[in-house]
């Protein structure tokens, strides 16, 4: 994934550090019917505005739910790292030169026509903001932690918690 927001607000720089090395997010729509849906996809890249841009399918059930609902939740877990997004997604049409930054080879397993396949899809989510939950990444200072909890310490900090408004 491509991070480009080095010159961006706090806010969106600290998203692009929590998501940076994370491959797999996973996308909630809203379905016919109210219900939730969610599906795995790899962001592309994190925009200085804090946009996220993804590829699609045409044809998928996440296409197909954005355009009746356009508010979506990503979620982001990985190496002690938790982050849920909210925002507004939108299909994004007519920009062959944003595929073709955006492609790789590993699409051809869904798209075997490459960036000109015509059932690939630009998926944009604007956030409106995130939430996060960082925990220790080196393992002996979970186990300390842990154990200052269950020997009832009342100084244990297992991680910490914020929020970013990336839409004022």
């Amino acid at each position: 994934m491509e991070d480009r927001t080095k010159n961006s607000s706090p806010e969106i720089k600290k998203l692009g550090e929590l998501i940076s090395d994370i491959k797999i997010a996973m996308l909630v729509t809203v379905s016919g019917g109210n219900s939730l849906h969610s599906a795995p996809l790899v962001t592309q890249e994190v925009q200085p505005d804090g946009s996220l841009w993804f590829i699609i399918s045409r044809a998928s059930q996440k296409a197909s739910d954005i355009q009746n609902e356009n508010r979506v939740n990503i979620t982001y877990s990985g190496s002690g790292k938790y982050v849920s997004v909210t925002g507004f997604a939108e299909l994004v049409d007519n920009q062959p030169e944003k595929v073709r930054e955006l492609w790789s080879k590993a699409y051809e397993t869904w798209f075997p026509q490459g960036p000109n396949d015509p059932n690939v899809q630009l998926l944009k989510v604007e956030i409106e903001k995130a939430e996060y939950w960082e925990g220790h990444s080196n393992p002996v200072a979970k186990i300390l932690e842990f154990v200052k909890l269950t020997t009832g310490s009342k100084h244990v900090k297992m991680g910490s918690h914020g929020e970013l408004n990336l839409r004022h």
